[in-house]
C-alpha cells in the first residue's frame, strides 16, 4: 500500500474527501509500483473504495469459502467412500466437486487475505496470472461439467432405453474433455493472446475484457461464445425438452386411462406426479441458478470488449465475479447432496450428520427421474 507521504495524503484535511480519501485519489494509487503494469487504464478513473467492501467481501469470500470445502469435500468423500455412488453420472458429478473445490481453495485464501491488508494485491505480479489461470479453469470446467450432466440427464429422460447409455467409460472420456477445454480455454494468455490483469476493486485477478486491441478482443469473444454462449444454449435445449417430456408423457398417461375407462394406469399415480413435478422443478432450478450465476459476469466482460466501459466501475465487476463463484456453493446441493442416494450414503456414513434417509425411499425417488425414461422405451 502506498504510504502516508504518497497521493493519497497529498490533500488530507481538504473538505472534499470520500470515505476519508481525498480529492483526486485514484484506486490505483494504492498498488504496488511493480504491479500497476496489471492495472488497465480505465481503472485509474475511480476513487477508492468505501473500505467497508473489502471487509464485507473478505468475509463473504470465506463464509463461500467454508461451504464450498464442505459441500465439495462431502460430495468427494462419498463418491470414494460409497460404492453404489460410483455410477457413470456420478463421475460427472464428483469431477464438478473437484472442480469447485480446486476453484474456492486456490482463489478464496488469497482474495481474502488481499481484502484484510488494505484492499491490495498482495502477492507477486506473476501470481496474478496464476490466480486468474486457476479461476478460469476450473470455471470453465465446471461450466462444460455442467453442461454434460445436463444433456445425460436429456438423455436419459427424453431417449430412454433407445438413446445411447452413458458407461463409465464415457463419462471419464467427457470429465477429461471438459478439463481439456478447460485447460486449452486458459493458457493462450501467457502465449500473448489475451492477458490476465487485476480487475475490479484491484484485490483480485482475472481476465483483461477492457484492453480493445484485436488480441485481446478476439480471445474474450471466442471465451464468450465457446465458454458460455454454447454450454448455455446445450443447457437450456437439455431442460426445455426434459420439462416438455415430462408433461407430454404425463399427458399421454391420462388420455390412455380415460380411453381405457379406468382412473388411472398407476397404482401409486399421487406419488408419480408429484415425483414428475419435482423433476421438472430440479430442472427449472438448475437452469435458473446457472443464469443467475454466470450472466452477469458474461455481460460485464461482453460490455468491455465491445467497447462500451460506461457504467463499468470496480464494484459493477467484482460482484459479477463474487457471484459466478458462488456457484461453487451451490452445485454440490442441487447436483449430489439433495440426490435420494446421496442422502442415504450420509445416513450410512455419517449418522451424526441428522440426515435420516431410507433405503426404500431412496430407491422410489431415484427410479422417478427414469419413470419417463422406462415408460417410452
Amino acid at each position: 500500500m502506498a504510504n502516508a507521504t504518497g497521493p493519497q495524503m497529498a490533500f488530507y484535511g481538504s473538505a472534499n474527501m470520500d470515505f476519508g480519501f481525498p480529492e483526486g485519489v485514484s484506486i490505483v494509487d494504492f498498488v504496488r509500483p511493480e504491479i500497476k503494469p496489471y492495472v488497465h487504464q480505465h481503472w485509474y478513473n475511480y476513487p477508492p473504495v468505501n473500505p467497508m467492501w473489502h471487509y464485507l467481501l473478505g468475509v463473504i469470500y470465506l463464509f463461500l469459502g467454508t461451504v464450498s470445502i464442505f459441500g465439495n469435500g462431502l460430495v468427494i468423500y462419498l463418491f470414494n467412500k460409497c460404492a453404489a455412488l460410483r455410477t457413470p453420472a456420478n463421475i460427472l458429478v464428483v469431477n464438478l466437486a473437484l472442480s469447485d473445490l480446486i476453484m474456492l481453495t486456490t482463489n478464496v485464501p488469497f482474495f481474502t487475505y488481499n481484502c484484510f491488508s488494505g484492499g491490495v494485491w498482495m502477492f507477486s505480479a506473476q501470481y496474478c496470472e496464476i490466480y486468474a489461470c486457476l479461476g478460469a479453469i476450473t470455471g470453465v470446467c465446471s461450466i462444460w461439467l455442467l453442461c454434460m450432466i445436463s444433456f445425460d440427464r436429456y438423455n436419459i429422460i427424453c431417449n430412454g432405453f433407445s438413446g445411447p447409455k452413458l458407461t463409465s467409460g464415457k463419462a471419464i472420456v467427457f470429465a477429461f474433455i471438459s478439463w481439456a477445454i478447460a485447460i486449452g480455454c486458459a493458457i493462450p494468455p501467457f502465449f500473448g493472446w489475451g492477458n490476465y490483469i487485476l480487475e475490479g476493486i484491484l484485490d483480485s485477478c482475472s481476465y483483461d475484457y477492457l484492453t480493445q486491441d484485436f488480441s485481446t478482443r478476439s480471445y474474450n469473444i471466442f471465451i464468450f461464445i465457446f465458454d458460455y454462449f454454447l454450454p448455455a444454449a446445450v443447457i437450456i435445449f437439455s431442460y426445455v425438452f426434459i420439462v416438455k417430456a415430462i408433461f407430454a408423457h404425463e399427458a399421454a398417461m391420462r388420455a390412455q386411462a380415460k380411453k381405457m375407462n379406468v382412473s388411472t394406469l398407476r397404482s401409486n399415480e399421487a406419488d408419480a406426479q408429484r415425483a414428475e413435478i419435482r423433476i421438472a422443478k430440479t430442472a427449472l432450478v438448475n437452469v435458473s441458478l446457472w443464469f443467475i450465476c454466470w450472466t452477469p459476469y458474461a455481460a460485464i466482460s461482453l460490455q468491455g470488449v465491445m467497447g462500451d466501459t460506461s457504467g463499468i466501475t470496480p464494484l459493477v465487476s467484482t460482484l459479477p465475479a463474487l457471484l459466478a463463484k458462488s456457484c461453487s456453493c451451490y452445485n454440490p446441493f442441487v447436483y449430489a447432496i439433495s440426490h435420494p442416494k446421496y442422502r442415504l450414503a450420509i445416513t450410512q456414513y455419517l449418522p451424526w450428520f441428522c440426515v435420516h434417509e431410507t433405503e426404500t425411499k431412496s430407491n422410489d425417488d431415484s427410479q422417478s427421474n427414469s419413470t419417463v425414461a422406462q415408460d417410452k422405451a
